[in-house]
């Protein structure tokens, strides 16, 4: 069932709805992460503690549900990072160390020239219907307002539907990186970079 009203795009995520965002971004990224961030009640957890509300856009309909969230980084933190304190607070003080350092081997990267995307995430039921686009075209004025000239992001190499897009908006391939090792204890074995220029398409 689409959305048959009027969506907003607005900066920020709307008070009391972390559990929400929290809930719609393992929903999108549980299969990439699952084996390190699982199971899926101290993912959710995880999420609700870490995400950072004034590090997103967030897409909504006439009755304030969440369809959707785009995140990004600055240097002053991201919209899903969290820390190690926030890992052993989830995990447990073992857990949250294998786990931490884990993930530091895929997110360890700091571009401070490139507008950084933390992860695009639409609600299942309302993907194909135009959500993610309007949220692209949020985070380029984003970035635009901070400064940037150049919005990148990082894509797995099997989520075919999410590369199309952001080459319908531009976007070019630049790298493409294997994950080695830790490629085991992913959903996934190596991912590409993307890059988007914002004088684009008269940006």
């Amino acid at each position: 069932m689409g959305v048959t009203g009027r969506v907003t795009i607005q900066s920020g995520l709307p008070d009391n709805m972390g559990d929400q965002a929290a809930a719609l971004y393992w929903e999108a990224f549980g299969g990439k992460l699952g084996r390190v961030l699982g199971p899926d009640a101290r993912a959710r957890a995880f999420f609700e503690r870490v995400i950072r509300a004034d590090h997103c856009i967030a897409a909504l309909d006439e009755s304030g549900n969440l369809l959707g969230i785009a995140g990004f980084k600055t240097p002053a933190g991201s919209f899903a990072g969290g820390s190690w304190a926030d890992l052993r607070a989830i995990y447990g003080p073992l857990g949250g160390r294998w786990r931490g350092v884990i993930l530091w081997a895929l997110t360890r990267e700091v571009d401070n020239d490139r507008f950084l995307v933390d992860g695009i995430c639409v609600a299942r039921a309302h993907r194909g219907e135009g959500i993610g686009s309007k949220l692209l075209v949020a985070l380029y004025r984003e970035a635009a307002e901070r400064g940037y000239r150049t919005v990148r992001l990082d894509v797995i190499a099997d989520n075919w539907r999410a590369r199309a897009l952001y080459e319908r908006h531009g976007f070019m391939a630049t790298r493409t990186e294997k994950l080695g090792l830790v490629r085991h204890f992913f959903g996934f074995s190596s991912s590409t970079t993307m890059v988007r220029p914002l004088e684009a398409r008269g940006d």
